[in-house]
């Protein structure tokens, strides 16, 4: 019967951390770019010595992302950009880089340009302006300013770096930032278009986020009634041998 207890655990504890998984997601539908954790589990085997490989438990991993399109809105700032397809923004994270569907760019008073507190890269690194009048960024990723000092065309002064990067290749790190799973850091890519003056929301479906919420609630009360079963069989099959 102990192989029953190990089911109904296991079982329950992914039910537990996956319901985690959507909470957190729920929590963050108004979080512009962001990516919802999938909950992808497998089967792990248990060292038990010799015999027949017969327990096992639910490994579950919550480092899955869902790359479906989110709902993109007009909000005419000239910093906001959404990026198209697949395509991420870079930004600075520590020594490395790392990835972004946040078009919500900051600017400080140096001229620097960040994301979330995290400098946005460039063909050459950190983006930092020049003093300008006014400021477009092209379909390409290209920073074009009007400079001060009363000159009258726009002048490119850098270039976003745009990245493309399937599901199966990311992960999210500690920050919630989208990185490569190899640990690597991803090429620019040209085939990457960005569209200025819009954003990118959340692409959490609060619909599906609450199925699988109820779901997960069934699964685990399910669970919790086959732990009870089998301890309920253990203490009969423990009078029966003390008889």
């Amino acid at each position: 019967m102990d192989k029953l207890i190990f089911t109904a655990l296991s079982g329950a504890e992914r039910a537990l951390r996956s319901q985690q998984v959507h909470a957190n997601n729920l929590a963050n539908m108004d979080t512009t770019g962001f990516r919802a954790n999938m909950e992808v589990t497998a089967a792990q085997s248990l060292e038990t010595g010799f015999g027949y490989d017969d327990r096992h438990m639910a490994n579950m991993k919550s480092d899955a992302l869902s790359t479906r399109q989110g709902t993109v809105k007009e909000t005419g700032r000239d910093l906001d950009v959404a990026v198209a397809g697949n395509g991420y923004l870079a930004v600075q994270f520590g020594p490395s880089e790392a990835y972004t569907r946040a078009g919500n760019i900051e600017i400080d008073a140096d001229g620097a340009l960040s994301v979330g507190g995290h400098a946005l890269l460039g063909d050459g690194g950190p983006i930092v302006l020049p003093p300008f009048n006014a400021v477009s960024i092209g379909a390409d990723g290209t920073i074009s300013i009007l400079p001060q000092g009363g000159a009258i065309d726009m002048q490119v002064v850098d270039k976003l770096k745009l990245v493309n990067g399937e599901a199966g290749e990311l992960t999210k790190n500690e920050a919630g930032l989208i990185v490569a799973r190899n640990g690597d850091q991803l090429a620019a890519d040209p085939a990457v278009k960005v569209q200025s003056r819009h954003l990118e929301g959340s692409n959490v479906s609060a619909v599906e986020e609450m199925i699988a919420t109820m779901s997960l609630n069934r699964s685990f009360e399910m669970q919790m009634k086959l732990f009870k079963a089998s301890d309920t069989m253990n203490e009969a099959g423990n009078r029966l041998l003390g008889a």
